[in-house]
């Protein structure tokens, strides 16, 4: 039986066309990857992607979250939240602290975590100024006032 009747690929065309036109996914996840790229290019001589330098700074505005809270703020699923964590904790550059008592075991930045970021933040420095001009002042300042009026909620998962 054959699937592809005139009808159908018509039907396929126009909703190719509607998303290509009009999705927000596709368009801002394209806008994410083109702007992480920049980041990481400038972060990768301090041995440190887009997605580590965000988390570090994260980690460091929280100063002592549990992992939960960190994914939650960070707009992450559990799983992916974990796996990230651990990477930056391997490397020495975060640390979970062991509680008197209690269960939860807050996360901090390290010492050596502190000094890579101050160490990369010339290289984020670039990286802003090449994506500020990628966007334009207009696209720049609509991602900042977007992204600060998401909701911090935990996300299924």
């Amino acid at each position: 039986m054959n699937r592809n009747t005139p009808q159908t690929l018509d039907t396929v065309s126009s909703i190719v066309s509607e998303v290509t036109a009009h999705c927000l996914m596709t368009r801002t996840r394209r806008i994410s990857r083109v702007v992480t790229s920049l980041f990481d290019q400038e972060l990768r001589p301090y041995g440190l992607s887009s997605s580590q330098f965000s988390l570090l700074v994260l980690i460091a505005r929280m100063d002592g979250a549990s992992r939960a809270e960190i994914g939650r703020a960070n707009h992450q699923e559990r799983s992916t939240s974990t796996r990230n964590l651990q990477l930056v904790i391997d490397q020495g550059w975060a640390e979970e602290l062991v509680p008197e008592k209690g269960r939860s075991r807050p996360i901090v930045i390290s010492k050596a975590g502190r000094t890579l970021l101050a160490q990369a933040i010339p290289a984020w420095r670039a990286a802003q100024v090449k994506a500020k001009q990628l966007l334009g002042a207009d696209g720049a300042s609509a991602i900042v006032r977007l992204s600060s009026g998401l909701p911090i909620e935990e996300l299924a998962g």
